[in-house]
């Protein structure tokens, strides 16, 4: 194995590996951050500056002195751009896998909930109806609703009270008496 390469430099002697440990002690931090302009979680940053760090202690043709910041930071950049080149092509050529399907069981029971709120809906006077399903189903404002209506905004709060009350009423089972009476 050959002797660590000495370069004379501002701080005196350095080999190639003490100057490493400075570069990665003086701007790994800036390259991560650099790297997550381009890549979205801290996990594949820091596997681009570790790779660039790598690069870099192979090379058999060394930056001018002074210069290995800056030719860190272009591999870092280098390194990101390619990572997201090859996740493009890879979620253009691999589509996504679809989310689980829900069992039938989840399917059904949901259907009777939104039967049984619709149903509900319907069975209430015909402002609170209204009401409820401008708010609820279009997401208007009260403002919007009273313009909507033709009603005052005091009005809408009224019958959108009145309308979530009675649907909680309909829509509640009733509760089971569980005390025991008396022989």
């Amino acid at each position: 194995m050959s002797a660590p390469q000495r370069r004379g430099g501002p701080r005196g002697s350095e080999t190639q590996d003490d100057l490493l440990v400075r570069l990665f002690a003086d701007h790994y931090k800036d390259l991560v951050r650099l790297a997550s302009l381009l890549l979205d979680d801290v996990g594949s940053c820091e596997e681009v500056v570790q790779d660039a760090f790598v690069k870099m202690h192979t090379l058999t043709a060394r930056p001018e002195e002074g210069k290995e910041a800056a030719y860190l930071r272009s591999m870092v950049m280098n390194g990101a751009r390619s990572r997201m080149r090859r996740r493009m092509v890879r979620r253009r050529v691999v589509p996504e896998a679809a989310p689980p399907a829900e069992s039938a069981e989840v399917g059904a029971l949901e259907q009777l909930q939104s039967e049984a709120l619709l149903d509900a809906v319907r069975g209430l006077p015909r402002r609170q109806s209204e009401v409820l399903t401008l708010r609820y189903y279009l997401d208007l404002s009260e403002a919007e609703i009273a313009e909507t209506l033709g009603i005052s905004p005091g009005s809408v709060k009224t019958h959108a009270s009145r309308g979530l009350a009675a649907l909680e009423r309909k829509l509640t089972p009733p509760e089971e008496d569980t005390a025991e009476e008396p022989s």
